[in-house]
């Protein structure tokens, strides 16, 4: 086991990242099998599969956050990894300059040492000089390379992109939204220029024009790009391979391409893999006929002859006794070779069953929102909105990060109180809320989360919570705690299905939600008979959920007729 920075001498400088049979259990449970890749400088890569598989855990093997249990991660001669975790991370400094300066502090540290080897040179013998000038040039480049030489422009860039330009530099880091902290968070690995960037779903609070400037950003990143990501426009702009991590055998594949190539291949191998396999079992079925039928020939053909012909009977029994034997040999050889080393059956496919237990929904009117107003302390979030819900009504609300969407959902449920107006929501409605993060009880199991609010006997709540295809017997009885992000989010949408619920208020549904899971989650979504109010900013989803696009922006809620395509902070 190894965590290294130095390269074998047999991997070239290009490589800035081997993983070489890496292997990571907890307990009994294996979740990555002698996982091997190579990171080269040109890599755009996406990591994909199952939520729980082990994509967060392979990166933070990566950063050397846990141990390897074998195998060895190992890093090219001063190569520099950044990594951006799932959940926000604490940061340095009181104030947004604090956070910048410190991002910025390898680029100064380049920059110091540039001046240091400039004030050698000055003075220094005729001897020593080359070496002086070669290491020069290295760190000079580096430095280029990293935009040291546009810092400013750079650092004004890296902000506007991520919507961030508002922000006073002297503005205290945690008096900052969650949104914001997290954007300032992927700000600030961006300022950092490490050779290898490391992200752990880095669109997750992001909206439209963040997203877009980030995929063109990492698209011409002079470095090396690995992330997690269940954003399917954005791999297929931003990658160029998937890496797949297999939940039955926990090994890695590469694909080259995007994530369309990916899928198309994909369904290509699992094509071939279901053909081959039943060739192969139609052979074995033939075989082992063949292999029956002979010995019953071989048995019928010793009965007793009579004597006039019993020589010549004798001689083509013979002959047909070893033409069968030969053959039944020949069988059984072929048998034995297919079964030393069989196709194995491809694994049942994940099927969710994505049905609501919905009440039905009397009256056509559902919600009205009449002249509302609402402020955040001397800030006017919202002037005199206006806003009536159907009972089909497929709304989804865009905007950028600040403007209030998920206050807007809080007001409808009545978790906070408007500063003036009407908010009527009829007395037949029960509303289901998905939020944007996780509120469940970390020390809660799955099954007691899941029989909160149900009714009925406990086998068979297990029976319906299997039933929807999220989670497996075994995981009954795993706490909240021990669950990933992701499965901690296919719990709540389980919750969700079962609440019997006939409004649908979902504060960006896609976030954090494996591949194989989402699109049935979507077609759940569509087909949910009641009103859906969505917050999103997954752009495949809004086409696919269809139905009316809001825009909140300054104060007011804009009705759009296509995705907006740019986003305007609210200061």
């Amino acid at each position: 086991m190894s965590f290294s920075s130095n390269l074998e001498v047999e991997v070239y400088v290009f490589m800035l990242l081997t993983v070489r049979n890496v292997t990571k259990s907890y307990g009994a449970i294996t979740v990555l099998h002698n996982i091997s890749f190579v990171v080269n400088a040109a890599s755009r890569i996406g990591l994909v599969g199952p939520n729980g598989v082990g994509k967060s855990t392979l990166l933070r093997l990566l950063v050397g956050q846990e141990e390897i249990e074998s195998g060895s991660v190992t890093y090219g001669p001063l190569v520099e990894f950044g990594y951006l975790p799932q959940t926000t991370p604490d940061f340095y400094g009181n104030t947004v300059q604090d956070l910048i300066l410190e991002s910025v502090g390898n680029l100064k540290r380049l920059e110091e040492r540039m001046h240091n080897l400039e004030a050698r040179m000055a003075t220094t013998d005729p001897e020593h000089l080359p070496m002086l000038l070669e290491e020069y040039d290295n760190v000079s480049t580096r430095f280029q390379d990293r935009g040291g030489y546009d810092l400013d422009y750079k650092i004004d860039s890296i902000l506007d992109g991520l919507r961030l330009s508002y922000l006073p530099r002297t503005q205290a880091v945690d008096t900052l939204s969650g949104g914001e902290k997290a954007r300032l968070g992927v700000a600030a690995l961006l300022l950092r220029s490490p050779d290898i960037l490391l992200l752990d779903e880095p669109t997750n609070h992001l909206d439209f024009a963040s997203m877009s400037w980030l995929e063109t950003y990492l698209a011409n990143y002079n470095g090396a790009v690995l992330m997690v990501s269940h954003d399917r426009q954005f791999l297929n702009r931003a990658v160029n391979a998937i890496f797949e991590i297999d939940e039955h055998d926990h090994h890695l594949k590469t694909y080259e391409g995007n994530y369309d190539a990916y899928v198309q291949v994909k369904a290509a191998e699992r094509k071939k893999w279901e053909e081959e396999y039943e060739r192969q079992q139609e052979e074995i079925q033939d075989l082992r006929k063949r292999i029956k039928n002979a010995a019953y020939q071989v048995g019928h053909g010793s009965r007793p002859t009579r004597d006039n012909d019993k020589f010549v009977r004798y001689f083509l029994a013979q002959n047909v006794d070893s033409a069968i034997s030969r053959n039944v040999k020949d069988a059984e050889e072929r048998l034995k070779r297919i079964e030393a080393d069989p196709i194995q059956r491809p694994p049942e496919l994940l099927r969710v069953n994505s049905q609501f237990r919905a009440i039905a929904m009397p009256s056509q009117t559902v919600l009205e929102l009449t002249h509302v107003t609402k402020n955040i302390g001397e800030r006017r979030l919202f002037d005199d909105v206006n806003l009536t819900v159907s009972a089909r009504t497929r709304m989804t609300l865009t905007g950028a990060n600040g403007t209030g969407k998920t206050t807007l959902l809080k007001l409808i449920m009545g978790l906070e109180m408007a500063d003036a107006g009407d908010i009527r929501v009829t007395t037949s409605a029960h509303i289901g809320y998905l939020p944007q993060d996780s509120q469940l009880d970390l020390n809660k199991t799955i099954l007691e989360t899941y029989k909160q609010g149900q009714v009925g006997y406990e086998g068979e709540l297990i029976g319906r919570l299997l039933g929807y295809g999220l989670f497996r017997l075994e995981d009954m009885h795993k706490t909240v705690r021990q669950l990933s992000i992701g499965q901690r989010r296919k719990l709540e949408i389980a919750c969700l299905m079962a609440s019997q619920s006939n409004i649908l208020l979902l504060d960006e549904p896609t976030n954090y939600i494996s591949l194989d899971v989402l699109e049935a989650f979507e077609a759940a979504i569509i087909d949910f008979p009641g009103p859906v109010i969505a917050i999103s900013h997954d752009r495949w989803f809004i086409e696919r959920f269809g139905g009316e696009i809001w825009e909140i922006s300054h104060g007011h809620v804009e009705k759009h007729d296509d995705i907006p395509t740019t986003s305007r902070q609210t200061n």
